[in-house]
């Protein structure tokens, strides 16, 4: 695959909106000049995206925040008015279990607070949470992380390691790929996925997106299709923290769901999005991922197929963990980072 630079690489810069929020980890487009935001911490505020004001609305009061768990995802439904959908790391009993959740949202008001549906991915470890939400036309899709422990990836009696798909009110799809299979959890899309923190349809191409973390190398981008396995832990393209030691069976097997794109070394990808907006043309259907680890928006190039073919890494001098990535109607992108910064892309 090809890695270059936009000959106008260095004209991109971050307008910054708003600084000083915690670990702002989903973001929500609401109006040209509203945001909602959610601190992983467990606090959902309101940004004026023309001030950069800031307002607390909401604070979890049962939010699991150890660890990478913490209030992680937002998204406004696309299937009724004034309401969202967030994920969370619920607390039950001291340990930490990947929940949706909904709300409405309101003249600055956040009410109505219901859990939808709280996964079956409950442990005390504060490892791979997941969480992503999106939408295609009719349904709601959310990823969960292994939580740590390897052997969910492929156990599918429990939702660690997978990509749900759902009702607007939680409940099981009756065309969900394994609802006659009494061996699969009934919400599974997909399995066999490690950690993914970047989930995206696109609608004009109808694919649906992952990006999820791998092990020391072996990050990768996939393109989900129902009832796929995506080979956690059996197939992997990195290497075990303690050694340069292979992690699985091999980098590809029969049966099992190829990446799309790897990244060796690791990126850390904290988000995925399908620009489709007018505002940045040179951007038209690329893959948008915030990476952490190495501080950068990764831009990527895809064919028909959904093959990556083309690579650019812009915003490296900000040397920031870019947490989320929204873009906007109009075709703004904004994004957050770790150190508690809004940005809106700029040329």
């Amino acid at each position: 695959m090809k890695r270059s630079r936009f000959p106008s690489a260095l004209a991109w810069q971050a307008e910054k909106i708003t600084d000083g929020l915690k670990v702002p980890w989903g973001l929500a487009y609401v109006n040209e000049s509203s945001m909602l935001i959610t601190e992983k911490a467990g606090s959902i505020k309101h940004v004026d995206l023309q001030t950069g004001d800031q307002k607390t609305l909401f604070r979890l009061p049962n939010v699991w925040a150890k660890g990478q768990g913490g209030l992680l995802d937002i998204a406004l439904s696309p299937f009724e008015m004034s309401k969202f959908y967030v994920t969370y790391s619920k607390n039950i009993d001291g340990e930490g279990v990947t929940t949706l959740a909904s709300a409405n949202y309101s003249n600055n008001e956040i009410t109505n607070w219901t859990d939808v549906l709280v996964s079956k991915s409950r442990t005390g470890t504060g490892r791979h949470f997941g969480s992503r939400i999106t939408f295609d036309d009719s349904h709601l899709y959310f990823s969960i992380g292994d939580r740590g422990d390897r052997d969910n990836g492929q156990d599918t009696m429990t939702h660690a390691g997978s990509i749900l798909r759902l009702n607007a009110d939680g409940s099981t799809p009756s065309d969900n790929p394994f609802t006659d299979n009494s061996k699969v959890l009934n919400e599974i899309w997909s399995y066999g996925h490690r950690n993914p923190q970047g989930l995206y349809y696109d609608f004009p191409t109808q694919k649906l997106w992952s990006i999820e973390h791998g092990p020391r190398g072996g990050d990768e981008i996939n393109l989900i299709k129902a009832g796929a396995n995506y080979g956690w832990p059996i197939t992997s393209h990195g290497k075990e923290y303690w050694g340069p030691i292979s992690v699985g069976e091999s980098a590809t097997k029969e049966g099992v769901a190829a990446p799309k794109k790897v990244y060796v070394p690791s990126i850390a990808p904290g988000s995925l999005v399908v620009y489709q907006g007018e505002k940045y043309p040179e951007l038209k259907g690329k893959l948008l991922a915030g990476a952490l680890k190495l501080t950068h928006i990764n831009i990527v190039t895809v064919n028909e197929q959904g093959e990556a073919i083309e690579e650019e890494r812009i915003l490296e001098a900000l040397g920031e963990r870019i947490r989320d990535i929204e873009t906007s109607p109009n075709g703004d992108i904004f994004f957050s980072t770790d150190n508690g910064n809004l940005y809106r892309l700029k040329k």
